[in-house]
């Protein structure tokens, strides 16, 4: 009696890919084999599309003030995409993070100017209190069965009325710190970037070389198995939400000290949608157990030059959300025809 074969599914995890040649020779066939089995392939080719495109309109996409515009852009894209890695690794997502990201500027604001704390302790208070919002959003799903995506949209828009409460929608700007920490602690033209690849290797490294990343994994990919293997699963995902609250607020923190100004009316979820639409073009599985922070920050670079190089060529600021849109369902559709041919491969 023939048996079935079982079709994967877009999030199901595969087996880690070996490199080309692993089994004999380096040949165009194991090369391609390799390159279909990475979940970073699609993302990588459309990238490098990308910039060859924009590069042949206007050499401009270059030039080093360019770039280093587009990398401060870049930078928050990255650091909430890694964080929004951890929560879609668990098959959760946090869509509190982007208003996260903008009300810790004004958690430090209020400390500073209207409590008299020194700047340093605000800080440290205001990411504290991105914890304890991540705290919060873990606690109310995992303890009382809420869905993530519920919970956390109340939580954005609790937050977001917060800020507007208190400032009365009063835009405010932060005074010039005028020091060589301002430089480093997002004022410099790379400090973004700089501290965005940083977390992304952190991130990286917990989640590959760490227990507490393979519990991470493991829950993701069945969360009832990594429960009966003893692996402490709700405290896992309460964990995870606080990292990407404390990620959020603290590049948040660092585009204050670089832009000053701060406008009460600014929207968490138009922050929130490219992180993580670049963790999913990236590979990241909505469904969880896999996981790619490399394909997240391709994703963060592909998004930014898209954007930089609209920008450059003329094209209205309207027309990034209508390709940002198709570039989603083109390569999401792109991905899962990949990783079909994937399996195909593995057998």
């Amino acid at each position: 009696m023939a048996q079935a074969t079982a079709r994967p599914s877009a999030g199901s995890p595969l087996p880690p890919a070996p490199p080309p040649g692993a089994g004999g020779g380096v040949t165009p066939a194991s090369v391609a084999r390799y390159l279909v089995q990475r979940p970073e392939t699609t993302v990588i080719t459309v990238t490098v599309l990308a910039i060859a495109y924009f590069f042949i309109r206007t050499s401009a996409i270059f030039e080093v003030a360019n770039i280093s515009v587009t990398t401060q852009y870049m930078g928050s894209i990255l650091v909430i995409g890694v964080g929004e890695v951890l929560m879609l690794v668990l098959a959760e997502i946090d869509l509190s993070a982007g208003q996260v990201y903008l009300t810790a500027p004004w958690f430090v604001y209020w400390f500073w100017q209207n409590l008299g704390v020194p700047i340093g302790l605000a800080i440290v208070i205001s990411l504290v209190l991105c914890a304890a919002v991540g705290l919060t959003n873990g606690l109310i799903t995992v303890l009382l069965g809420v869905p993530s995506l519920v919970v956390t949209l109340g939580m954005q828009f609790l937050l977001f009325g917060v800020v507007l409460v208190v400032s009365s929608y009063t835009q405010e700007q932060l005074p010039t710190l005028g020091s060589p920490y301002a430089t480093i602690f997002g004022a410099g033209a790379w400090a973004d970037l700089g501290w965005g690849v940083a977390i992304a290797v952190a991130v990286w490294f917990l989640l590959k070389r760490t227990r507490f990343g393979l519990h991470v994994t493991a829950t993701g990919g069945n969360t009832l198995a990594a429960a009966e293997a003893g692996i402490p699963v709700a405290r896992v995902k309460v964990w995870c939400f606080m990292i990407v609250s404390v990620l959020a607020g603290y590049i948040g923190i660092l585009d204050l000290i670089r832009q000053i100004s701060m406008d009460p009316g600014s929207s968490g979820l138009d922050i929130v949608l490219a992180p993580i639409v670049a963790a999913v073009i990236g590979g990241t599985a909505l469904t969880g157990g896999r996981a790619t922070v490399l394909g997240t920050f391709i994703g963060a670079v592909f998004l930014s030059i898209v954007d930089d190089g609209l920008n450059l060529t003329g094209v209205s600021a309207n027309w990034f959300y209508l390709l940002e849109g198709v570039i989603i369902l083109v390569l999401m559709i792109f991905n899962v025809q990949l990783r079909r041919l994937a399996f195909k491969f593995r057998r």
